[in-house]
């Protein structure tokens, strides 16, 4: 059987087009905000259709399956059409994700608007493919850190800003009456009604998302690609076999759990009356101090990672982080919640650190390793759904032994990756 091949290609020359670096920063701004409204949807949806935690945790489960899936037949995408008709094929994608949710709502049923998410984020995570290597096209290489740097900044401005209002669209709209009183078509009725609120923000999204596409299929010939060689699709797998990548590779698919898992409980959490006792409009506001915590945590964490050693960095957080949900779990009141909501300031360098960290020594096959990272993203479907079942077992605060486990893993691997790289032969 022939081995599958990706074409690839990088542009013949650098791009000094301004135009288009504010469209990656749009395109950062855009899939960091819509992955962060899942924390909103997922309470409103709990309630709507009601679920237990486990079950709504499907919505990250759906949402973050695209990334496993579609990373790599995105990558294959990228290197046959080439960086802006992909971008605009993994726009259009996300529109039409968002306009699945008007025959989800008009159905009311919790099944259509799973499709809806994995559709969306398919569009997220071929446009993630596409915008990570374009920000460091578009300049000179002297300044590439900086690009992306601040391209990270406006995603996690889009993580910050998204679900503050989500929440007042959303969340402030959470029906009066019991869905639990209902049954048969008067509750097929109630659903379709109290789902309107989140087809109209998708909708405005859809919208938006439709615009951005049409401005990049106008400027689809500015950047100029060179010939493109063909690379085993495979072979990026038998870097799993060097420990530092295979566990780097590990601790992204528990990073990415265990913050998407946090994330997901925050409304719910300080909903509870022994912690903040919040409705869950004001409870959904404070979901911008998680994100917005990780915002803040990259200017700081930029200065800290010059001064020492990234692996004992990345160590002290991931300690920092398990202390802190100990704290929570332990704790009631103003105590419990603020603990939990702090987590996003040490969240915040452990990403790029772990990457960093596992792709050392792997010299020019370090693109090979970052698609494979890529696909440990699915994480965020996974954990959060282990988190979610544990919670129906042992309650909110118990749960929270799942993503502390998971921020164990990624505090060994700091201490592992202390000792010297072996570049690859």
């Amino acid at each position: 059987m022939a081995v599958p091949t990706f074409k690839s290609g990088e542009p013949s020359q650098t791009v000094y087009a301004p135009d288009l670096q504010a469209f990656v920063f749009v395109l950062f701004f855009a899939f960091g905000g819509i992955t962060s409204l899942n924390d909103v949807l997922i309470p409103k949806l709990k309630e709507l259709f009601t679920l237990t935690y486990g079950e709504v945790m499907l919505v990250q489960f759906a949402f973050f399956a695209a990334y496993f899936i579609v990373s790599i037949p995105a990558a294959a995408l990228v290197r046959r059409i080439g960086y802006m008709r992909s971008a605009v094929v993994g726009l259009l994608t996300m529109t039409l994700g968002c306009l699945l949710f008007i025959p989800a709502s008009a159905q009311g049923l919790f099944g259509l608007f799973l499709i809806a998410l994995f559709v969306l984020a398919s569009g997220i995570t071929t446009v993630q493919v596409v915008a990570n290597p374009l920000i460091s096209m578009l300049g000179p290489a002297a300044t590439t850190s900086s690009r992306l740097t601040f391209a990270q900044a406006f995603n996690s401005l889009g993580t910050t800003v998204f679900p503050y209002v989500g929440s007042i669209l959303i969340l402030g709209s959470l029906a009066k009456v019991d869905p639990k009183t209902l049954s048969g078509a008067a509750l097929d009725h109630f659903r379709s009604v109290e789902t309107q609120v989140i087809v109209h923000t998708y909708i405005g999204l859809a919208v938006a998302l439709a615009i951005i596409a049409t401005v990049v299929w106008l400027r689809r010939k500015a950047l100029v690609e060179g010939p493109q060689t063909h690379t085993p699709i495979l072979r990026a797998f038998n870097l799993l076999t060097r420990p530092r990548f295979a566990f780097g590779t590990l601790c992204i698919f528990l990073y990415v759990g265990g913050e998407v898992a946090i994330g997901s409980m925050i409304v719910n959490y300080l909903m509870q009356p022994n912690t903040l006792g919040l409705a869950s409009v004001d409870a959904g506001k404070h979901i911008q101090f998680y994100w917005g915590g990780a915002m803040v945590g990259r200017f700081i964490g930029s200065y800290v990672l010059r001064l020492f050693s990234p692996a004992t960095v990345l160590a002290c957080v991931a300690g920092a982080v398990i202390a802190l949900l100990l704290i929570s779990a332990n704790t009631t009141g103003a105590i419990s919640g603020w603990s939990l909501l702090s987590i996003g300031l040490f969240n915040s360098i452990m990403f790029p650190t772990i990457f960093t960290l596992a792709n050392e020594g792997l010299g020019k096959r370090a693109a090979e390793g970052s698609g494979v990272i890529c696909m440990a993203i699915v994480g965020g479907a996974i954990v959060p759904l282990v988190t979610g079942n544990a919670a129906d077992f042992w309650g909110l605060k118990q749960a929270l032994i799942v993503p502390a486990a998971c921020y164990a893993g990624i505090l060994l691997f700091g201490w592992f990756a202390r000792r010297p790289v072996q570049p690859v032969a």
